[in-house]
Order: C-alpha cells, then structure tokens, then sequence
C-alpha cells in the first residue's frame, strides 16, 4: 500500500482521484479507496483538512486528486441572504457561501431556526464546499473560543499588578 505524506495544492494532471464528503476530508491518519480502486494511507503530521481540487502526492511520487463528493445538504434561500447568512455564522456552522444560495449540512435544528427567520430551505444532495474559517484552512474546531496560551500559562492563572497612586 502507497502512503500520501504531503499535500499539494494541484497544479499539474492527477494520475487518480478520492471523492470524499465534508467530514472524510478533515484528516490526519487514513486508509482512503482511489476511484481505480488503489488503497492509500493518508499519513500527515497533523490533522488537515483538506479542499477541493487539493492533491495527495504518494511515497512512489503519484498525485491523488481530493474531490469534494455529494453528500445530504440544506439549500437555503431567501429575500435576505446576507442576513440569513449571519444566523448561520452565528452557530458557528460552515456554510457554502454563493450568489443566490446558502448551503449547509443537513439538521433539522438549524433548518427550523431558518424557517423561523423566512429563508426557504430544501434538501439538496451535492458536494459541500463551505467558506474557510478566519483562524485557519477551513475550519472551525467545536465551540472552543478559549485563546492559546504558552505551556506555562493556564487560562486561569491571570496576575494584575496594582499600582498605587498617591495624591499629594
């Protein structure tokens, strides 16, 4: 079995390709089925998440092209999209960002929230390809919004010095 250790952005012809849904293509360490049928073991130092259009370059130098497959979205619409769009941000849910549509992954909570607010929501089935994130390539890790500290500093270990101010 061939390991795919690098990512490239693609710039050259793919010898083969992996259609992978939303959630496949966020990875570290992973057996992955080619198109022709080759089995490949995505080993990457950290967990990446990977685009469309993105590469996997093989041990044995072949290129592996990422495709986004389709997958169960929600297509939503509606007369004020941009304010549709900040609900869906709001939840911290990545969305695919076009013209005259919004699409996220299907669940019901946010396709009843939606409905609330006047957007028109239908299940579609295509690929996903939302909006990178603004800390990083394309995602958003769960809810954490806790700020990185150094390892000798836990998030609760905050010293203020007082300064006293004598008035003469």
């Amino acid at each position: 079995m061939q390991t795919a250790q690098e990512i490239i952005s693609q710039s050259e012809a793919a010898d083969d390709q992996v259609a992978l849904d939303y959630d496949a293509r966020f990875l570290r360490r992973k057996v992955l089925t080619t198109r022709a049928g080759a089995q490949i073991l995505v080993d990457l130092p950290r967990t990446t998440s990977l685009g469309h259009g993105d590469a996997l370059r093989t041990s044995t130098g072949v290129l592996v092209e990422v495709v986004a497959a389709p997958e169960p979205l929600l297509q939503v619409t509606g007369p004020d999209l941009p304010r549709i769009a900040w609900h869906i941000g709001n939840r911290h849910t990545p969305c695919q960002i076009e013209t005259d549509r919004l699409l996220i992954q299907r669940d019901h909570v946010m396709a009843d929230m939606l409905a609330r607010i006047g957007a028109v929501v239908i299940e579609v089935e295509e690929p996903f390809t939302p909006e990178g994130g603004a800390y990083g390539h394309g995602r958003t890790h769960g809810h954490d919004h806790s700020h990185a500290h150094g390892p000798d500093h836990t998030p609760h270990e905050h010293h203020h010095h007082h300064h006293q101010h004598h008035e003469h």
